[in-house]
């Protein structure tokens, strides 16, 4: 959203726009201070923007943040190497018990 208004990606923005773009449900917010005459790394892009998102929403965010740090078990998700090897080694011996029922 711009200035609380739906808008196409290929809106053209003027300093002093306000932006509001939500992500996994919180809404962050951004003024528009001015814009670079070229092309900038993204450490610069803080000197042309001005973040303007409420602290309830970025206490959302950080309770988020800490909710992804704290539930990952280990073992969940991709296998990592040692498990894949584990893995290949479990089912070979597998393939040999059903070579000797024959």
């Amino acid at each position: 959203m711009v200035n609380a208004a739906l808008c196409k990606a290929s809106r053209e923005l003027k300093p002093g726009d306000k932006i509001q773009v939500k992500k996994n449900n919180i809404a962050f917010e951004y003024k528009v201070l001015q814009f670079p005459k070229n092309r900038v790394g993204a450490k610069l892009v803080a000197e042309y923007v001005q973040d303007i998102t409420p602290s309830e929403e970025m206490q959302k965010f950080e309770l988020l943040k800490a909710q992804y740090k704290l539930g990952r078990d280990r073992g969940l998700g991709r296998p990592t190497k040692k498990d894949r090897r584990e893995l290949d080694d479990f089912m070979d011996d597998f393939d040999d018990w059903e070579d000797w029922e024959e």
